[in-house]
This record gives C-alpha cells, structure tokens and sequence, in this order.
C-alpha cells in the first residue's frame, strides 16, 4: 500500500466527476444512441443480451481480479467487505442476471457498448482498489448511522430499480412493438423510475462509504441518468 497511489486513487475519483458533468453536457446535445432512440441507419451493433452483459461484467470481474492478485489487506474489516459486497451484488445481477431477462431488446451501437464496458473497467478498479487496499474504517462502521442509512438507500435503490426493469420488460404483449408510457410502481410518480432507483441505490453506497470515490461514483451516476431521463420525460413514447 503506496501513499502515491492513494493520491491517485483520489484523482482518479475527481476525473470521474468531470467525466460524469461532460458526459451530461454530451446528452444534452446529442441524443442517446440506444433502446427507443437508436438510430435506424446500419451501424456495427451488439445485440442487446451480449452488450448488457459484455458491458456490465467488468465491474464484476475486475474487483475480483484486484482482489486475487494482492493481498487485499483492508477486506480484513467487516466495513470493507460489506462496501465492496454491494458493489459485486449490484453488478451480479446487472451482468449475470438482467441480460438474460431481457425480451427482444433492439441492438446497441458497437461504440455505446464499448464506452459503457471502459466505464465499467475504470470504475470497477476504483472502487475495488481503493476499498481493498485503502479505505479505513472503524470496526464498528457498519452501526454508524451514515452506514446504516446508506445501505439502506441502497437497498431500496436497487430494489426499486430491479421491480421498474420488470415493468418495463412487461409493457408489451406478445408480438405487440412500439413504445409505451410504462404504469405501476414508482412509475406513477417518476418518469424514469429505473434510472431514478440507480441514481438512490448509488447515493445510499456513496454515504455509506463516505468516501470520495464512493461519492464520485454517485454523482457520475446522477449526471448521466439524469440527463437520460430529462430526455425521457421530454420525448415520451406515443
């Protein structure tokens, strides 16, 4: 454990800040090249199942990696365990779980596919990294109230987020296509209920871990589901 990388562990956060801020700017001036707004001139695509579980899995498989190939000294603490386990829990489901409940999503774009898989890598060391070899907690910071406060945002965040996914994978019956306004849930209340979930769910994580990293992560998160769901609620399905 090298104090110099800490600080780049730290730059590194303050880097994804940025990009998440840029990349909301981007969104706002260029439309979203995936699901109702994908592009109906040929380009180089994915299909749908492959490139959410392509995407996805490096913030699975490079934690894992992190922590196989160096001591992983601060996973010792129950804090750190816990911290990085709702990390993995999150992104088990969204690349082992989700691509597969997918019904008939359209392709994506080959470079959406690619962008979202080097933000997975990036983000899946930064927070690996820094919970396994850096991150210092107290023993008893799983009863702290920002801790216990966060993981329950958390949870419900990733709760409400899996339930909107399953509307949204119900709107349509068989061999019905187009676009609906999704109902039930949060949905009745949010536009973009999914999105809104993630952006909690990754809030709750950033409080507790109450950590810059673990705060850049979120405020990324904010910017760019954000900017997708403004978009949504200003180009609803008709």
């Amino acid at each position: 454990m090298e104090p110099a990388e800490g600080s780049h562990l730290d730059a590194l956060a303050y880097l994804e800040c940025a990009l998440g801020l840029l990349g909301s700017v981007l969104l706002k001036l260029v439309r979203s090249a995936y699901g109702r707004y994908a592009s109906p001139r040929p380009a180089c695509r994915v299909p749908a199942r492959a490139a959410w579980a392509l995407q996805e899995l490096p913030s699975l498989a490079v934690p894992l990696w992190v922590c196989a190939r160096t001591a992983a000294e601060r996973l010792r603490h129950a804090p750190n365990r816990v911290l990085l386990a709702m990390f993995l829990v999150h992104y088990a489901q969204r690349s082992l779980i989700f691509p597969l409940l997918i019904r008939g999503g359209k392709p994506m774009p080959l470079y959406t596919c690619t962008l979202a898989f080097t933000f997975c890598v990036y983000n899946g060391y930064l927070q690996s990294r820094y919970l396994s070899q850096y991150a210092v907690y107290a023993d008893d910071w799983v009863t702290d109230p920002r801790f216990l406060v966060g993981f329950c945002l958390w949870l419900i965040g990733m709760l409400i987020n899996i339930h909107s996914d399953h509307i949204l994978r119900n709107l349509r019956k068989p061999g019905e296509t187009g676009y609906k306004i999704p109902r039930g849930g949060l949905f009745e209340y949010v536009t973009a209920a999914n999105y809104f979930g993630e952006v909690v769910e990754w809030c709750g994580y950033a409080l507790a871990s109450w950590s810059v990293q673990g705060g850049a992560f979120a405020a990324f998160t904010f910017c760019i589901l954000v900017s997708r769901a403004q978009q949504h609620h200003q180009d609803p399905p008709v």
